[in-house]
Order: structure tokens, then sequence, then C-alpha cells
């Protein structure tokens, strides 16, 4: 199936807007026009897939310590919102599979993360991608599975051969161009911040369209389109949309 990607992915949902990977912020994102959301995916340590970027809890969640030593029961206890806004209070910690429900309903396209804590990179890979298979629809493009784990991708590989793979670089490796081939991605997926015109020309040189995170602001979005970067991740996919166009919103 062809992959078609939008310019514009909401970042965590819509992470300006809205908690972070929380199903008000994919509501949030697909309300401001996004067709496409990237979502962080690791494991309780009972083995449930929910959404969730830090290692830790202490930034998004009313606790602290490690989100591997926590079962999904306490997890889901904490309050993931009130330390974006008081609106938010009470918003939980989503499973993945609520979030595949969400993407759904709200007809959004879904870019997974695999953001493994550490040493759980093929035990959180093969645990997300198994339920994500059970539950996606067959008639839907499926989503793109990223992350910075190459043994991630290697497991993403074996589980979901057909589902496309992005290969998440921030300082690539000398050998970044043979592990994208052997792990056979579809993406090539940047720090923006790190970027210039002849990195890009050398990501594209491998046939593969590049998205570049995070991007909020029109000036560097206008500049990574002008060398060929195919879509960007950003926090405020409406005000970008805008602030490039002059338009209404839209993905």
């Amino acid at each position: 199936m062809s992959l078609s990607i939008p310019r514009l992915i909401g970042h965590r949902g819509a992470a300006r807007h809205a908690p972070e990977n929380t199903l008000a912020g994919m509501r949030a994102a697909a309300l401001q026009g996004a067709l496409w959301v990237e979502l962080d995916v690791k494991i309780t340590a009972d083995g449930v897939p929910v959404l969730f970027h830090d290692d830790d809890l202490d930034r998004t969640t009313n606790c602290h310590g490690p989100v591997a030593q926590m079962d999904f029961t306490s997890l889901r206890r904490l309050d993931a919102g009130s330390w974006f806004g008081a609106s938010f209070r009470g918003e939980r910690v989503p499973t993945l599979a609520e979030a595949l429900q969400a993407a759904i309903l709200l007809d959004i396209g879904l870019n997974l993360e695999i953001k493994p804590c550490p040493g759980r990179d093929e035990q959180t890979a093969g645990i997300a991608l198994s339920m994500a298979l059970s539950l996606w629809p067959a008639d839907r493009p499926p989503p793109l599975v990223s992350s910075f784990s190459v043994t991630a991708l290697e497991m993403a590989q074996q589980v979901a051969p057909h589902w496309p793979r992005g290969y998440l670089m921030d300082e690539p490796p000398d050998d970044w161009a043979a592990i994208a081939d052997r792990l056979d991605v579809r993406t090539i997926n940047i720090n923006a911040a790190r970027q210039t015109a002849e990195s890009i020309a050398a990501y594209r040189a491998t046939g593969r369209p590049v998205l570049a995170y995070t991007v909020n602001e029109a000036e560097q979005a206008r500049r990574l389109f002008a060398w060929g970067v195919t879509g960007i991740f950003t926090d405020t996919p409406q005000g970008l949309f805008q602030a490039l166009t002059g338009k209404g919103p839209k993905g």
C-alpha cells in the first residue's frame, strides 16, 4: 500500500494545545485539521502498551518514578492532564488500543513511535505491534512505525513486515544509510534543528521521503520544504498551516 504523507503531522497529538500523548491531544490535532498525528508508545511493568514519551513519570503526571516499574492499574489512576492546564485535570494515560480506536473514529493517520524504556526495545516493539496488528482495520492505511532504536525497528520488521517503518535519527551514525537499507525503512525521520541543504540532499538520495521534527515556526518550515523535506512534525498544526499559507486549518 502506498504511503501518503501529509506536509504537517501533529506532534504527540497537538502538544501546544493539549497534553501530549493523550486522547485529548489527538482530538485537538484532528480539530486543527491534522491528517496524521505522531504518538509515543511504551509498555508498563506488566506489559500493557500505552502512550508515553519520557522514561519517568515526573514531567507529565502527578507521580514520580520510572514508567517501566509501574503496572497499568496504578498508571491508570494518575492525572496526565493537570500539568498542562486545569481544564485537562483528570486526563488519563491512554492505552495504545484506545489510541488506535480514537484514530479510526477521528479518521486520522498515525505515526507510532516505539519509545522503549532502557533495555525494553525488543519487548516494547513486539508487544505493541502485535496488539496494533490485531486491532487495526485491514482496509485502512497502516500506521508508520518509527523508532530511534534499531533493535525496535528490527522487531517491527519481524512482527509487522508489511507496515511501513521510519528510521528516526538525531545525530546519524556513519553507517545510517546501510542501516536504513537493512531495515528496509520507508522514511528517514530527522532532527530539523541539525539540518542543512546538503544533509537533506543526502537523505533524499536514498529515494526515501524525509520527515523533520519538531517545527513550529513558519520560516524554518519553509526552509525545510525548499530543501526537499516531505513532511514536518509540529506541535501546532493549525497555527503553522495558517502561518505558511494564510488560509484556514488543514493537515
